[in-house]
């Protein structure tokens, strides 16, 4: 019987940015009664239809756990992994894919669910890419719009919020916060 060696090489992630969790920019209870006017409003547009949530990771999985869960219809779910910050504070400007479908979209009606519209980059590219994969219908779905941001092209907005640094419900910095029920805002110490 003959061993094989397993080398095990390991890389050290980025540390988080330094800061600190700030003020409440957007409460557990205003998310809660968002959440709910928005599954109203889905359910209400896709009636008779049937409905696939795609959901972009790691940020939007809180935000469309409950949308799911608002929406008056059958849904299925996929999603799609993307990265354009990594563990910094600044985009790179470029999209990648770090996780396609699962599901063929083809004839699908599609709502592609956001955390947060920083630049409106993200959004744009996938728009663009599952476009190009023949669904029936396509509409976005973004719980928080930065202030600098453009929703054009955005059907359901959850809030329009200030260009700071936001964690909770989803949102992390550094892969850290995402657990907070309400979305803070998070000072970055000075380098």
């Amino acid at each position: 019987m003959t061993s094989a060696t397993l080398r095990v090489v390991s890389l050290a992630p980025e540390s988080p940015p330094s800061g600190s969790v700030g003020r409440v920019v957007v409460s557990a209870e205003e998310l809660q009664a968002r959440v709910a006017s928005i599954g109203v409003e889905i359910s209400a547009d896709y009636r008779g239809k049937r409905l696939l949530l795609v959901g972009v990771l790691k940020g939007a999985f809180v935000f469309m756990s409950d949308l799911a869960r608002a929406i008056d219809l059958p849904v299925e779910i996929d999603f799609m992994a993307v990265s354009s910050y990594g563990t910094s504070t600044e985009s790179s400007g470029e999209v990648r894919i770090l996780k396609d479908l699962d599901c063929d979209i083809r004839g699908r009606h599609v709502v592609l669910v956001e955390d947060i519209v920083d630049s409106g980059l993200t959004m744009s590219h996938l728009a663009d890419l599952l476009k190009s994969r023949s669904p029936a219908s396509l509409e976005m779905c973004a719980l928080l719009v930065r202030a600098d941001a453009s929703a054009e092209g955005i059907r359901y907005v959850g809030f329009n919020v200030p260009a700071d640094w936001l964690v909770g419900y989803g949102l992390d910095v550094g892969e850290r916060f995402r657990e907070l029920s309400e979305v803070h805002s998070f000072d970055l110490e000075d380098a």
